[in-house]
């Protein structure tokens, strides 16, 4: 009785643990357009945005099932690495390189207007995000020595240099990889850094001042491949991701993370499969990471990360206001998490 019992009971874990790995996954939705994609925006559990390489934006209304895709008339050399949308009709996109550049589409792509326009070599864009609809931010690389931040305070319609931009060490940079590299959480900043150097920088306000905090990563900085790529945060909790894109099967300095809003670093019991060039939250005390060599999930706040897709992507990132959750990478590929 007691034999049949256990056995009973083992079996019904194990079907219990089956059940979860399987419903953990990463599903492919559509391919084959000639773009790197590294900008998201993900609204709801309908609309999303995505940008990449060549002039490539697309918009989604049914969850990422089908996309309506558009190479920007007149910008077919632009690689657009961040995309912030507020609606289906509303969307600012960031383009890396030399010019750098901000366009914005209030009629859901059909026409697209000039907002920034730099052809200034020195200016390379990073990343984008909004404290509100109205409040936006730009980072880019270090320039004399001071990372550039780019600010809108009127909905992207114009862009000024923010009057507090941190130091910048000597070779450090910030990734361009899937514009997560730059967090902005109301009027909080934090920046990622890697290259010769690799850092956590959070603009905070003390009395009537703003001063940077900077916390050093544990991350390789031996060449401009290596650091920090990532950071996502939920509520005190801080998940650092990245590694070396120039060998992506490195295992070991990927992943670091902090609890409870504490500066000491932990480090994961059970790191990802390798390079990671992008890390969200999603619910729970669950983060997932995703890079060339694949997508890792994490259950414990990034103690313990499982391998679940092989699939090379560039970006995840989750609904604003919902639980969708996409991703996307080269060739135009785009893909869902099923949790």
């Amino acid at each position: 009785m007691i034999n049949n019992l256990k056995t009973v009971l083992f079996s019904a874990f194990f079907l219990l643990a089956a059940a979860t790995l399987k419903a953990q996954a990463i599903v492919n939705l559509q391919q084959g357009k000639p773009s790197s994609i590294r900008g998201m925006s993900v609204i709801d559990d309908s609309v999303a945005w995505i940008s990449g390489s060549k002039g490539y934006v697309a918009t989604t209304h049914n969850g990422g099932k089908t996309w309506q895709w558009q190479q920007v008339k007149g910008f077919g050399k632009a690689d657009f690495r961040a995309i912030e949308a507020f609606s289906a009709t509303e969307a600012i996109v960031m383009s890396s390189g030399t010019p750098a550049l901000v366009l914005k589409t209030t009629d859901g792509g059909a026409s697209w207007k000039v907002k920034y326009y730099n052809a200034d070599t020195t200016y390379f864009f990073d990343a984008m995000g909004f404290a509100d609809k109205n409040h936006g931010y730009i980072l880019g690389d270090p320039i004399k020595g001071k990372f550039l931040i780019m600010e809108t305070k009127n909905r992207g319609e114009s862009w000024q240099s923010f009057k507090n931009q941190p130091d910048a060490l000597p070779g450090e940079a910030a990734f361009a990889a899937s514009g997560t590299c730059f967090r902005v959480d109301k009027n909080k900043l934090t920046i990622v850094s890697g290259g010769f150097a690799s850092r956590e920088l959070t603009l905070v306000t003390k009395g009537y001042k703003d001063d940077w905090l900077q916390n050093k990563l544990p991350f390789p900085n031996q060449k401009s491949s290596e650091g920090a790529f990532s950071v996502a945060i939920k509520g005190t909790t801080k998940v650092f991701m990245g590694g070396d894109y120039a060998n992506d099967k490195r295992t070991d300095s990927v992943v670091c993370y902090t609890l409870n809003d504490k500066t000491k670093l932990a480090f994961p019991k059970q790191g990802p499969n390798g390079y990671q060039s992008c890390v969200e939250y999603v619910t729970g005390d669950v983060f997932l990471a995703t890079g060339t060599p694949g997508s890792n999930i994490t259950k414990d706040n990034g103690n313990t990360w499982t391998k679940i897709d092989s699939t090379s992507f560039n970006v995840c990132r989750k609904a604003k206001h919902g639980k969708l959750v996409l991703l996307a990478g080269n060739g135009g590929k785009t893909a869902v998490l099923k949790l």
